[in-house]
């Protein structure tokens, strides 16, 4: 940006002005750059262009939360959600459009994958999100999770931008600690974030302790064994001395036994851990999420071994925008 706007004889502190105008105050159109000479904003506009993403559906669940199907530049689709609750609201950003994955339990796994999102893509969605935010409640967004469609890690350089130009001074300015990126557990790229100094929460969606059972319902298990990853993870405390969170998705008969609760409090001694258990949110007939005496059972086996547990209860079912339900239609491509 410096050299192109040396060559069109304007100093080189306009780039600044130009970063601000985009990352803090999220304009979307270089005539709204109102600090910049009309001849500046004509300029940029003959040479640069924005493909900014836009709203195309929007989905109102009965408990308040919001789920958006956001139209990207090329025609592709991903989505995101609003979630409101007590004293806060949550954006809940995607960063792939679809996922390589395939997790058997998480529709988004059934697109395969398509492509990255830009840093600039993912920043769009916190910024629509946040407008919405502040028009139903009032309040600007207080939580970004990247727990959307796709696999945060595999698209490390973007995802780790976009970051940065949430909490940075000229960027949106959020405390990292409202942030919280989670991953199926891509072992290489956790010990590289424990080297970058990421200071952002790190959440694990393990939901098995079991190496051939997790294979089956996971299968990044195979490329990341259970035994890299808890490597990975140590590691990952030990440079950044931050508890980690662990996810755990309760499916009736495979995963919520007291053997299976004796095998997750054994996984995570070596570091400390807040454990959220997560309801089942039906994306087929393959799976039932587990009833509530088994929950119980799960839940109490932890307590009693002094681990922090959490139940987390869905929202945004009705509008198909809960844990594992973000799923578009490939983008066919015209011959």
């Amino acid at each position: 940006m410096v050299s192109f706007l040396e060559s069109v004889n304007e100093k080189p502190f306009r780039a600044k002005q130009i970063g601000e105008w985009l990352w803090k105050k999220g304009a979307s159109r270089f005539e709204d750059m109102t600090n910049l000479s009309v001849s500046l904003r004509a300029a940029l506009d003959a040479h640069f262009s924005f493909q900014a993403a836009d709203i195309e559906e929007e989905v109102k669940a009965g408990d308040g939360t919001v789920k958006f199907v956001f139209r990207l530049h090329d025609g592709q689709k991903v989505e995101g959600v609003l979630i409101p609750s007590a004293g806060r609201t949550t954006a809940c950003i995607s960063s792939q459009v679809g996922c390589p994955l395939r997790c058997a339990f998480c529709a988004t796994g059934t697109m395969g994958f398509i492509r990255q999102l830009h840093y600039a893509e993912i920043f769009d969605q916190y910024r629509l999100i946040n407008d919405k935010s502040l028009a139903n409640f009032g309040k600007p967004l207080s939580n970004i999770v990247y727990m959307g469609m796709g696999e945060p890690l595999l698209n490390y350089d973007n995802v780790m931008r976009s970051v940065e130009i949430l909490t940075a001074p000229w960027g949106q300015q959020l405390s990292p600690s409202r942030i919280t990126l989670s991953t199926a557990g891509v072992a290489p790229a956790i010990r590289r974030l424990a080297d970058d100094g990421f200071k952002a929460g790190l959440a694990v969606s393990l939901h098995c302790a079991d190496e051939l059972k997790r294979a089956k319902l996971m299968p990044v298990t195979e490329l990341h064994p259970l035994k890299t990853l808890q490597e990975a993870l140590s590691y990952y405390h030990s440079k950044t001395n931050e508890r980690i969170t662990i996810e755990y998705l309760l499916l009736n008969g495979l995963n919520d036994s007291t053997d299976d609760a004796r095998k997750l409090w054994e996984y995570c001694k070596p570091f400390p851990v807040k454990i959220n258990i997560i309801e089942y949110n039906a994306t087929g007939d393959k799976f039932a999420p587990s009833p509530a005496y088994r929950l119980e059972a799960f839940v109490n086996y932890l307590t009693n071994k002094n681990m922090v547990v959490n139940i987390r209860r869905s929202k945004g079912k009705d509008a198909q925008a809960a844990c594992g339900q973000l799923v578009q239609k490939r983008l066919k491509t015209e011959n």
